[in-house]
């Protein structure tokens, strides 16, 4: 069915019928728990009531996310120290390495008892849960109805556990695995590289302390809920929706890939009087996210690939691994060479209010769900530089599948990038000349006019809203 086919469906949901009260347990990673709380907005909108669980420590980040206090609860969690972990360590954001997330995990389900417990207390209606496997089991047990809500994309979902159905029984699944489709995928064009198949690889290696491996836990948490619900549109992500659909046999509710909440604060002065100094589109803006560490040489290629291009550019990074401050890993002799029209920032900031500045006229990006769906609907064009998992498969479906931006060129065996690589990525899509450019640049602003639709994203949610009821015995 298409979006315009569910747009013709009940696009209303009746004020008379009685309010859901919804709970939800996101993981333990800012790119779960703030989409979980944007669609926690969207049916408080509506009048639905929401508790939400989170780890204690991470309430001052999240709460000004909350828009309807009045529906929308707060339940602190206490995430039980594991060893090998940092001295309270609650999310992904407060790991220093890969290696510990396995840990963070055990955490997570060492929350079991106190979830139960707080289940048993507020009752819900239904509980939308993604990591927590074991959530299926207690809703069962209480009879509510549970919907694993994922905020990653479809194409991830659909690729990674059509690999898991077709290669069934097996132990572990190899690099060589990845490397093809499952049968029925829907798109030739979505495929990895060596190294990202060996990516995915040693995620099925993944075992906790229950013995059970991580594709497993995420094989329960497919079969085991009475529904599945993805962060996606079909205008997006269409085809993979429907593959989704017709492999799971189950029900698809779909909430929308984008927000388009106007924004409430300004951009920060330092910052809006930096960007005022250039033409209109014409700064570059780099951001991998909160929690993307690159190593120190591609740290450095990034940057000066950014120097190569010849154009200003605003660079948001973490610090390399091993290294404090973003300052000590720079290149040398950068900061006098790109004086003036450069900027490295290791901080935090406003990235929808600067992605919506109209000097910024290309944004280069990690590939991180929430990073993408701020920038579809914003006029800047997209280069794509994944970085783990499920990044790959994103900049596959905008680079390859819709044709809407241009990923950086990597060494096949290791992922490297070069400077010239990037820089030449920038200038396909910043060139007015170049004809690859002049095609994403016209597939890019045919799709964002598709999504800044507030009809559309109002008979997402209405539909989302309407089969969600469905499911409520």
């Amino acid at each position: 069915m298409t979006s315009k086919e569910e747009k013709k469906e009940t696009t209303m949901v009746e004020e008379s019928l009685s309010s859901l009260h919804i709970a939800m347990y996101p993981w333990f990673a800012f790119g779960h728990m703030i989409p979980f709380l944007q669609i926690a907005n969207k049916l408080a909108n509506k009048g639905h009531r929401i508790s939400i669980f989170i780890p204690s420590k991470t309430l001052p980040e999240l709460q000004h996310f909350n828009h309807f206090p009045n529906l929308i609860t707060f339940v602190l969690i206490t995430v039980p120290h594991v060893d090998g972990l940092p001295p309270g360590a609650q999310t992904t954001a407060d790991i220093s390495h890969p290696s510990q997330l396995p840990l963070l995990m055990i955490s997570m389900d060492l929350t079991e008892p106190e979830i139960a417990s707080c289940l048993q207390d507020i009752k819900p209606n239904v509980i939308f849960y993604d990591f927590a496997y074991w959530v299926t089991k207690l809703a069962d047990q209480m009879g509510i109805t549970s919907i694993y809500y994922n905020v990653v994309s479809a194409v991830t979902v659909g690729y990674v556990q059509g690999k898991i159905w077709e290669l069934s029984g097996h132990d572990t699944l190899t690099q060589d695995d990845f490397m093809q489709p499952p049968p029925g995928f829907p798109s030739s064009s979505i495929k990895l590289h060596a190294h990202e198949a060996q990516n995915f690889a040693s995620l099925s290696h993944l075992r906790f302390s229950n013995g059970i491996a991580l594709f497993d836990q995420f094989s329960t948490s497919f079969t085991n809920c009475n529904a599945l619900a993805l962060k996606s549109c079909r205008e997006i992500e269409g085809p993979f929706i429907g593959y989704i659909e017709n492999e799971l046999k189950k029900h698809v509710l779909l909430s929308g890939a984008v927000d388009l909440e106007p924004l409430t604060t300004s951009l920060e002065e330092r910052w809006e009087k930096w960007l005022a100094k250039f033409h209109s589109g014409s700064v570059i803006y780099c951001a991998f996210g909160s929690e993307c560490i690159l190593t120190k040489i591609q740290f450095q290629e990034l940057l000066l690939g950014l120097e190569l291009s010849n154009l200003p550019f605003l660079a948001v990074l973490k610090p390399p691994e091993g290294i404090d401050t973003v300052e000590a890993a720079l290149p040398e002799g950068f900061e006098q060479r790109i004086e003036g029209r450069g900027v490295v920032y290791g901080g935090w900031v406003q990235q929808q209010q600067i992605l919506e500045h109209p000097s910024i006229g290309c944004f280069v990006t990690h590939c991180g769900a929430g990073s993408l769906n701020e920038a579809l609907v914003r006029k800047c064009q997209l280069v794509l530089l994944p970085h783990v998992s499920d990044h790959f498969f994103r900049a596959r479906t905008l680079s390859s599948h819709l044709k809407v931006g241009v990923e950086v060129e990597k060494r096949e065996e290791d992922g490297f990038f070069s400077k010239e690589s990037v820089c030449k990525a920038v200038k396909t899509v910043m060139d007015e000349e170049n004809e690859s450019g002049k095609e994403v640049r016209a597939n890019i602003a045919k799709l964002r006019e598709l999504l800044v639709d507030k009809d559309l994203e109002e008979s997402y949610i209405n539909n989302f809203i309407h089969k969600l009821r469905s499911l409520i015995v």
